[in-house]
């Protein structure tokens, strides 16, 4: 004989109490019909609800594999029955209403339930109050309604998302998402198969926590979504504030593996959240900082890394189909899997927009050098304009040292290779450059010059973006920044980063205390940055001496002297001024600015050019330097002062 399904069941049993000879129209003949639908005999219910339990009709396979993964009793089961019932069938909230009036409501309450169903519980009696304290109740498959009334009066409810997964239709749940990352990034095949690893970890070493750090978030969720689908089962994405009551039956029903979406500040430990009864794998997607804490959980953290070169040059030419174009990229940009997808996409882009069939290392650096997508802006200032060789006036001597530079950001990723187990332990790949010297010398200039011949965008640090007068906010905002810069391989610019990076003092006063705090995250911080950042500064000994093991490279930038003074003239009058070599020589020898000083001069200069002949000479040169000199407040050196204008007779 074939089961009857679950509702009908519960139907019955409510018609069975009603009674067939209750007063009422339509409501009754439904009931009656219901138990008529099952064999029309009340002491035979019982009977066969223990045949619908064994031997379950098609659409009661979804309740029941909650039933039997929590512990459900029949009660409880023919409750979900019902109040699903509820949510799809007019006329079965209309005959609950009739057979618990006066009580007005379409949902059962804890009193009928427990009148209707209680002589299925093994002791043959069931009290509002203990069926409400039941496993279906605790997991949030089924809620209480009626806060204020009493038990046997209270309604019980099902959550709108488990009734259509019980029904076997797609459902969503707030403040998450099911599937992948709105834009998936492509992991090369030895992330995957790290992925898989951990998917066999998480098969059968209970319920871990396995965190995976990036900076960039898209990154992170698609490798946690390349495990999930390796236990073939589906990823749901979910924040912190996701409401968790009923979220495990859920889950359950729609085959979904919960991907916690936290990002903790430096210092900062968040808990990753803990759903009632569910008893599987968990993942959480993160940044680089914080801690992650489980509560009766072990907790694994899987930092993403670089993809190496051959993984590089793979992932571009899966995005660029060009395999020459591929190989030189993927040799000279230490970029993760996520920004590689990024750039590409720009570039392709770029390439539709100019017309052109696609885009070549050219065009992708352009890109890059546009800071286009790195997040960066709030927190830093794009330098976008390239700074040629010719004009970069220097020392042979300096020259060589930032040559010198230029070959230790190319050649970052791969250094410690083949070097001995002391220099490869704890190798970071960042570089770490201080410039130091008097004002106008050209560090501005050389990080600029830095930036292009690497082909990366420059960001100058806003240091008012950055520091924050709240506690921990500084530091916050410094993670990120170091985060997004290392995910885009931008290149930092810390002016006057004595500010940051400088001294720590003697505690006295609780901001000093708190200003020590944001130094030790930023020595700490930056001995790990995988990045290239170029500090500034005017003297070297502002800075804090922790900080001086941490440098890679210090650069001092001397005030040039008359030969590199005269280099600088001609570089910033350009072809078209009307100096004499004996002027220039006068302006090289006696006057000892720097660059910076040079470049106001020959702007101010030029000014007054375009108001009279357009050409610069060297009485407006002299009446501009004589305009810089008051600025510096200094007087011009003798034999440069303006000449006197000659009265008219």
């Amino acid at each position: 004989m074939r089961s009857s399904p679950l509702k009908q069941l519960a139907l019955a049993l409510v018609a069975a109490r009603v009674g067939r000879d209750a007063a009422g129209g339509s409501e009754t003949d439904f009931l009656a019909a219901a138990l008529e639908s099952v064999g029309g005999a009340a002491e035979k219910l019982p009977e066969l609800v223990q045949r619908a339990l064994e031997h379950p009709r098609p659409e009661d396979e979804a309740l029941l594999r909650l039933a039997r993964a929590w512990d459900f009793s029949a009660p409880e089961i023919l409750t979900v029955a019902l109040a699903a019932a509820v949510e799809e069938d007019v006329m079965v909230g209309r005959a609950l209403a009739f057979a618990q009036m006066p009580l007005a409501g379409s949902r059962p309450t804890l009193g009928l339930l427990a009148s209707a169903f209680g002589g299925l519980a093994e002791n043959q009696r069931l009290t509002p109050g203990q069926f409400a304290s039941g496993p279906a109740f605790g997991s949030g498959v089924l809620m209480l309604g009626n806060d204020q009334a009493p038990y046997s009066e209270r309604t019980v409810a099902l959550p709108m998302p488990l009734n259509l997964a019980l029904a076997g239709r797609e459902s969503s749940w707030p403040s998450g998402v099911i599937g992948g990352p709105m834009l998936p990034v492509s992991l090369p095949e030895s992330m995957r198969q790290i992925c898989r690893r951990h998917a066999e970890g998480l098969r059968n070493d209970g319920s871990p926590v396995l965190v995976i750090r990036s900076p960039s978030l898209d990154e992170a969720r698609t490798a946690a979504a390349e495990v999930v689908r390796t236990l073939k089962l589906r990823p749901f994405f979910a924040e912190a504030n996701t409401p968790l009551t009923g979220l495990a039956a859920w889950l359950l029903l729609q085959g979904l593996v919960p991907v916690f979406l936290l990002d903790p500040a430096p210092s900062e430990v968040k808990q990753s959240p803990t759903i009632p009864f569910y008893r599987g794998p968990v993942l959480v997607a993160a940044g680089l900082d914080g801690t992650i804490e489980s509560p009766g959980a072990d907790v694994i953290n899987w930092p993403l890394p670089v993809p190496t070169a051959d993984e590089r040059t793979a992932l571009w030419r899966e995005s660029l189909g060009d395999t020459d174009a591929a190989a030189e990229l993927g040799r000279s940009h230490r970029l993760s899997a996520a920004r590689i997808g990024q750039l590409a996409r720009l570039a392709q882009h770029q390439a539709r927009f100019s017309a052109q069939p696609r885009p070549g290392p050219e065009m992708i650096r352009a890109v890059s050098r546009s800071g286009e997508g790195s997040g960066l802006e709030s927190l830093a200032q794009l330098l976008p304009d390239p700074v040629p060789d010719n004009a970069l006036v220097l020392s042979a001597e300096l020259r060589a040292e930032l040559e010198m530079l230029l070959a230790r950001c190319r050649q970052r990723d791969g250094l410690a290779t083949g070097l001995g187990i002391a220099a490869a332990t704890r190798y970071s790949p960042g570089v770490r450059a201080l410039f130091t010297g008097p004002s106008g010398t050209g560090k501005t200039l050389a990080a600029g010059w830095l930036a292009t011949r690497l082909g990366l965008p420059l960001y100058r640090v806003d240091l008012a973006s950055v520091t924050s007068k709240y506690i921990g906010e500084t530091e916050k905002n410094l993670a990120r920044l170091l985060a997004r810069a290392e995910r885009t391989e931008a290149l930092l610019l810390f002016d006057e980063a004595d500010s940051l990076f400088g001294k720590r003092t003697d505690v006295r006063e609780s901001n000093d205390r708190f200003a020590n705090a944001q130094t030790n995250y930023l020595l700490q911080r930056m001995e790990t940055f995988d990045g290239i950042a170029v500090l500034t500064s005017n003297s070297r000994a502002r800075f804090d001496a922790a900080f001086s093991r941490r440098l890679d490279v210090v650069i001092e930038f001397p005030p040039p002297g008359p030969m590199d003074r005269r280099a600088l003239w001609e570089a910033h009058l350009g072809p078209g001024h009307l100096l004499s070599v004996q002027e220039l020589n006068l302006l090289a020898g006696q006057c000892d600015f720097a660059g910076g000083q040079i470049r106001n001069v020959v702007l101010a200069a030029a000014v007054a050019a375009r108001e009279d002949s357009g050409r610069l000479d060297f009485p407006k040169i002299l009446r501009a330097l004589a305009a810089e000199c008051r600025k510096a407040g200094r007087t011009p050196p003798p034999g440069l002062a303006v000449p006197k204008p000659v009265p008219q007779s």
